[in-house]
């Protein structure tokens, strides 16, 4: 259970800090979007030097302790960052950055805390980690003790701000809001529970390995729920726009027998004859300026091709509510008389009219007719 906890952690985490890199590099200028950023990259970092493989080989190179003095002072960071997204989030930019600095010494003096602590700890009493650390020895205690009640501090402040601004959120940017604020909670309460863990342990008493093993849990999906919390809005307006260029990709193809038949029939209606490029035929700009244009020019050749429809049609015959295989046959012999240049004596009329005033109303009853031309060809 743990490994796949593991797993899904670091897929997240890592699908996460590529996406903010990505955002940053286009908008670097954004003070909040570059503090969110760090805040990411701060806790893959962090969790570089936790992996069993990274820690050794670090402490071999530096020395004793420095892994887990490394980590932790990312995770310090990884707090401070937050903070600094509200902060630069809800205040203007003299009062956030004035906060910010005062933060940022807070942090300092923490993080030469800790430094202090792991420097007096004998040997490896810190590097063996949190489960196995000797907590009543005070460097030990002290270093585990000052980073946790830090993290409990700046992740509580974070999730007042984020239910805060929640509940005057509208979805889906609520929805990315809460599950924020919920990991938040959760990891100030895994960090809270931590410090008691530290302070009972530092007093010679003992924790069940299963409670330990429990709240570290609680503390990754926490994480991992504000992960996801941070990336949901952008994730999800990725996924409107992903869904809304399949379903133009899908029209452009249905719509091809109609286009193919009036473009024949009165090629001077078509805006751009040659054939798209790789780019213009994949990309989303590309495909939503296609699919405008096939509409608009599959309309106005119905308008124009309306008269023939009606001149060659039966007597008594009319447009309204014919259905779209019997309009389908009269619709080539029409494009037939069209392209011979016959002469007709009928106005224009709507063809193959929604019932609805929406372009995709609009649309759906061209793809019927055209789909009716696919299946009589």
């Amino acid at each position: 259970m743990e490994s796949l906890a593991i797993a899904l952690f670091l897929t997240g985490l890592a699908a996460a800090v590529a996406w903010k890199v990505y955002q940053l590099c286009r908008a670097p200028r954004d003070a909040s979007l570059r503090s969110l950023t760090l805040c990411l990259v701060c806790i893959a970092c962090s969790y570089l030097f936790a992996m069993p493989s990274g820690e050794p080989g670090f402490d071999h190179i530096a020395s004793h302790n420095m892994a887990k003095l490394t980590q932790n002072l990312l995770l310090l960071a990884t707090s401070y960052f937050l903070m600094c997204f509200y902060l630069h989030s809800v205040a203007d930019g003299p009062v956030s950055r004035r906060r910010a600095r005062r933060e940022a010494a807070v942090m300092v003096a923490i993080m030469v805390v800790i430094t202090v602590a792991a420097k007096a700890a004998p040997g490896e009493a810190i590097a063996v980690g949190f489960r196995a650390a000797d907590m009543t020895n005070p460097p030990v205690a002290v270093f585990y003790l000052g980073a946790g009640l830090y993290m409990v501090y700046t992740l509580a402040a974070a999730s007042g701000w984020t239910r805060r601004y929640a509940r005057l959120s509208r979805r889906p940017h609520a929805t990315g809001l809460w599950l924020a604020a919920g990991g938040l909670t959760g990891m100030a309460f895994a960090c809270a529970i931590r410090a008691i863990f530290i302070i009972i342990r530092a007093f010679e008493g003992s924790v069940p390995d299963a409670v330990t093993s429990s709240v570290s849990l609680v503390l990754m999906f926490s994480i991992l729920a504000f992960i996801v919390g941070v990336t949901y809005s952008s994730a999800r307006s990725r996924l409107d726009a992903f869904l809304v260029w399949r379903r133009h990709r899908r029209v452009l193809s249905q719509l091809q027998p109609l286009w193919e038949l009036l473009s024949e029939a009165f090629p001077e209606y078509v805006m751009e004859p040659s054939s798209p490029s790789w780019r213009d035929r994949w990309s989303a700009r590309g495909v939503h300026r296609r699919y405008t244009r096939r509409w608009a020019e599959c309309r106005d050749c119905l308008v124009r091709l309306s008269p023939y429809l009606l001149d060659h049609a039966p007597d008594g015959a009319t447009l309204d509510g014919t259905p779209p295989d019997v309009l389908a046959a009269r619709l080539r012999e029409a494009a037939g008389a069209a392209r011979r240049g016959l002469a007709v004596q009928t106005r224009a009329m709507p063809v193959a009219a929604p019932h609805h005033e929406h372009r995709d109303d609009d649309v759906q009853e061209l793809v019927a007719l055209s789909n009716a031309l696919r299946e009589t060809a």
